[in-house]
């Protein structure tokens, strides 16, 4: 299959090195300096080269904030029997954009990246599909995938986003949290340690990525949630009630059950 890729990023660039293996790929990047050290593909110099090229596929793989412009760009470029796909990790307006674009496209968010996955070794780690993704486009896909042993979900696209602030805003609301409060510095203790790595990891990547996932429209209800326990908590805490406390860590244990 003729693939395009647009942004040659953290995912961008690993999807173009496993999809080289079976197929043609064509990359485009605002930073061509990105582009270095991804042999075998072709370099699209801009996107008018994507009507020479003619993909069956074209990858967007760009920032949340510019993907609906990248594909406004590109479209007038490529063939309508080209299927386009986005890889965001918020969906937002990007449903509305499909409905209206006339073109078949599948929807993906691959859950994972350089924060705590290891790129060689995907196994057990997660892909979502949007349900409302043509069916070839899906099947081309999850066929892509299976071979790395990912868990596979399909969500319609107000399913996902609800789920990823849930998945990915609590946590990383909390790690933040964690990071506020933390000074710089060594301090006995393993489970400080612990928290700090991961705070650590979420903090070293790009801001942009988490920037979007914060700013999913569900955010504000979930931090509402976070804040509603903590006020709860400062009460228990603040009146000493060891019953009140016990019933507290009964719920969170129960809450962590699989």
């Amino acid at each position: 299959m003729k693939i395009a890729i647009l942004g040659i990023g953290h995912m961008g660039s690993w999807l173009a090195r496993e999809l080289k293996k079976k197929n043609k790929i064509a990359v485009y990047d605002l930073d061509k300096s990105k582009i270095n050290g991804i042999a075998d593909v072709k370099v699209l110099s801009n996107l008018s080269d994507l009507g020479l090229f003619n993909p069956e596929l074209l990858i967007n793989a760009v920032t949340l904030q510019n993907t609906i412009k990248a594909f406004e760009e590109s479209l007038k470029n490529i063939s309508k029997t080209c299927i386009i796909c986005d890889v965001a990790s918020v969906k937002g307006e990007i449903s509305a954009f499909y409905a209206k674009s006339g073109f078949r496209f599948v929807s993906l968010h691959p859950m994972f990246g350089p924060t705590f996955a290891d790129m060689d070794s995907l196994k057990e780690e997660n892909l979502v599909i949007i349900k409302e993704s043509d069916e070839n486009g899906k099947e081309f896909f999850k066929d892509f995938f299976r071979q790395y042993g990912l868990n596979q979900f399909e969500y319609t696209f107000e399913e996902h986003d609800k789920m990823m602030t849930y998945s990915l805003t609590l946590p990383f609301i909390s790690s933040m949290v964690f990071a506020a409060c933390a000074k710089s510095g060594i301090v006995p203790g393993t489970t400080f340690a612990r928290h700090k790595k991961i705070a650590k990891g979420l903090l070293s990547e790009d801001h942009s990525l988490l920037s979007e996932i914060l700013f999913n429209q569900h955010s504000i209800e979930q931090l509402n949630q976070i804040t509603a326990q903590l006020e709860f908590l400062k009460h228990v805490i603040k009146a000493k009630d060891y019953d009140e406390m016990r019933k507290v860590f009964e719920k969170l244990r129960k809450n962590l059950g699989d």
